[in-house]
């Protein structure tokens, strides 16, 4: 639950209503609760004080898993990475923040929507799929809807376990044509077989964070394993930015020493595609 969910219970409560019908995932379904006086009874049977529900208010930027009758953060703090992982609510599909940075465009658009943008972006997908960058698996999980298979790859298990408690994310864990890789995209990336992926989708942390994903080699890796007349849609961040240029034109240019021949602009999903020719 989030606040988006809890401030229509308190205003229900207040209002002197004895139940209502609200979302308990974070807008995927609704389900009927009661409200006492002193606590709203889940369908589970558990309960929470309204301080408790008060607490999730108070807390916009994070999620809360309800367990043993208390609000509980979605947030976990990686030791491999030293950065804090947490599910931060919106509209729509939540994101996740590291260290306070979301990982999905939410400005006039959502989580979502910025995930069906990328996807259009390398349409159409068939066959086998290279994700490089697990996160919240929503990029996996719509490839999978046209995707033969989805190979994804996530490099920290902290984000792992903020997917597992996110509900937009469970065809991450129950499509069985999605197949989850523990490891560093980096290295991971050389056992692939040659031309084995119809389409790559690289959606990397920004360059501070990962840098080898945005090298020479990792291209080169990339278009050794992409078959022939596949696609690249590679993830910069607004193009139109001053740092969205200069990245785009370093990418844009190892791109193309790597091998790819043609790449375009796709401002509108914040990236460019690379087309590697027969």
């Amino acid at each position: 639950m989030s606040h988006f969910q809890v401030t229509p219970i308190i205003d229900a409560w207040r209002a002197g209503k004895s139940a209502m019908t609200c979302s308990l995932d974070l807008g995927l379904t609704t389900s009927e609760v009661a409200l006492q006086p002193d606590r709203v009874i889940l369908p589970d049977g558990q309960g929470l004080a309204w301080a408790s529900l008060q607490t999730i208010v108070d807390n916009e930027v994070v999620c809360f898993a309800i367990e043993d009758n208390t609000p509980r953060k979605i947030q976990f703090f990686s030791e491999q990475s030293n950065c804090l992982y947490s599910l931060m609510p919106t509209h729509a599909a939540p994101t996740m923040l590291i260290s306070g940075l979301p990982m999905h465009r939410i400005k006039d658009t959502d989580p979502h929507q910025d995930t069906l943008t990328k996807i259009r972006a390398v349409a159409p997908i068939h066959g086998r799929v290279l994700d490089t960058a697990t996160g919240l698996g929503y990029t996996a999980i719509e490839a999978a809807q046209t995707a033969d298979e989805v190979i994804t790859i996530e490099i920290d298990p902290a984000a792992l376990q903020v997917a597992r408690l996110n509900p937009w994310s469970q065809a991450l864990f129950d499509n069985p044509k999605i197949h989850r890789i523990s490891s560093d995209a980096f290295d991971e990336v050389q056992s692939f077989a040659d031309a084995s992926f119809n389409c790559i989708i690289h959606d990397p942390p920004m360059f501070s964070l990962a840098g080898d994903l945005y090298s020479a080699e990792f291209y080169r890796q990339l278009y050794r394993v992409l078959r022939s007349n596949g696609r690249v849609f590679h993830y910069i961040g607004d193009l139109d930015s001053s740092s969205g240029q200069r990245v785009s034109k370093g990418v844009i240019r190892r791109l193309q020493d790597a091998g790819f021949a043609k790449i375009v602009r796709r401002p509108e999903a914040f990236g460019v595609l690379a087309y590697k020719s027969r």
